[in-house]
């Protein structure tokens, strides 16, 4: 069955749709069966992956709705063992679709139940919000991951995220998980960055990766060619970075 992970933070641009790119597509490489899961109705990672959503017929959106099934909208990529269920501009629509729908909460993981038993893995790439989408992958999920960027303001509003994640596991989701919390954009050199890291230690003791992502226009400019960061500089700082979180990552799963 496969451990379901939800890349969550409701600020945007700190880094969650390149971690969930790319640490799926290392924990293929590792050998591992994953499916990345576009929640965001931006489609990121969908574009990312190379996709191209203007000729998309269905998408994560039609699995959620019940017009097909999830195993009908996903599609491969050009990385071995890496799947991908895409955003379509229809997700959009979603939030104000399911609000008056019974049992909203749950449309996610009834969509995903059928697809567990084909994958080690299947990660959700959230949108930057605290609503019904993000609420749906909390449900879904078994855990959370969640990226902070390392900057003072990114801090702000990580009570709320907390207050959710913690409601959601009252009432929704008792089995839900925290990951960890990974540290993205760091720039060690800068006081700043070390500050928000001892403050980061306060919210998730224990539960911190090691691995650390680095800020580099490496890791920016691999979305734009549709690749991930181990095939635009497999080398590079941001490579090494999203290995080793592959790595804790499997450890942590018991994977």
């Amino acid at each position: 069955m496969a451990q379901i992970i939800a890349v969550v933070n409701q600020k945007g641009g700190v880094g969650k749709t390149t971690t969930a790119i790319n640490l799926g597509a290392q924990l293929a490489a590792n050998g591992a069966a994953v499916l990345l899961v576009d929640f965001d109705p931006q489609g990121n990672a969908t574009a990312g992956l190379g996709a191209n959503r203007a000729i998309l017929k269905t998408g994560v959106y039609d699995a959620l709705v019940g017009r097909t099934s999830l195993s009908a909208t996903i599609l491969p990529t050009r990385i071995p063992r890496l799947a991908l269920a895409p955003a379509t501009m229809d997700l959009a629509g979603a939030t104000v679709e399911l609000v008056n729908v019974t049992g909203r909460e749950y449309k996610l993981k009834e969509a995903l139940e059928p697809a567990r038993v084909s994958y080690d893995y299947i990660l959700i790439d959230c949108p930057p919000s605290l609503g019904i989408l993000v609420v749906n992958a909390l449900v879904a999920a078994d855990a959370v991951l969640i990226p902070v960027q390392a900057e003072y303001f990114a801090l702000e509003g990580m009570g709320q995220l907390i207050s959710v994640i913690q409601l959601v596991q009252q009432g929704l989701n008792q089995n839900l998980q925290v990951l960890g919390a990974l540290i993205t954009m760091y720039a060690g050199a800068q006081r700043l960055s070390n500050e928000v890291l001892s403050e980061l230690y306060r919210y998730f003791p224990r539960k911190i990766f090691r691995a650390v992502v680095p800020r580099t226009v490496k890791l920016a400019e691999a979305p734009a060619s549709g690749k991930t960061i181990f095939e635009h500089a497999p080398s590079s700082r941001g490579a090494k970075a999203y290995l080793h979180l592959a790595s804790e990552v499997a450890a942590v799963c018991g994977r």
